[in-house]
């Protein structure tokens, strides 16, 4: 009985191995699935402090065809350390990747990321425009 699931093993093994080796789906640089979605927009923005709660009062105004974003943040807001948290289309991914604080203290420059689609062959720049309550 040994000797046949030995057997087994050792006649399974290699197929095993090929089956999990191969490159039928393709990935990216980061090691995300490339897929053919062509779709590639922003559908949700979020600004959160360092206490990781919103920072605005009212919902982020994302334009698709003019690629913008505006939105206001509550006076007070220590702007120098916000987390931006954008939603995407599926499949899409976000350049540059957000790692850490984002500085949004100087009002007068806004911020861009570029939005990629799945198939990484459609590619969206969104600026972030932000505004101060009064």
């Amino acid at each position: 009985m040994k000797k046949y699931i030995s057997a087994v093993f050792i006649i399974m093994l290699p197929a095993m191995i090929w089956m999990g080796c191969s490159k039928d789906k393709p990935v990216d640089e980061d090691g995300l699935l490339i897929t053919t979605r062509k779709e590639c927009a922003v559908t949700s923005f979020e600004m959160l402090g360092t206490d990781h709660l919103v920072v605005h009062g009212k919902t982020a105004v994302i334009d698709t065809t003019a690629q913008t974003i505006n939105v206001t943040v509550r006076f007070g807001t220590d702007l120098k350390k916000i987390w931006p948290k954008f939603g995407l289309s599926q499949d899409c991914k976000l350049d540059p990747k957000i790692t850490t604080w984002v500085d949004f203290s100087d009002l007068g420059t806004q911020k861009t990321w570029t939005v990629i689609s799945g198939d990484r062959q459609v590619r969206k720049t969104y600026k972030v425009f932000v505004t101060v309550e009064q």
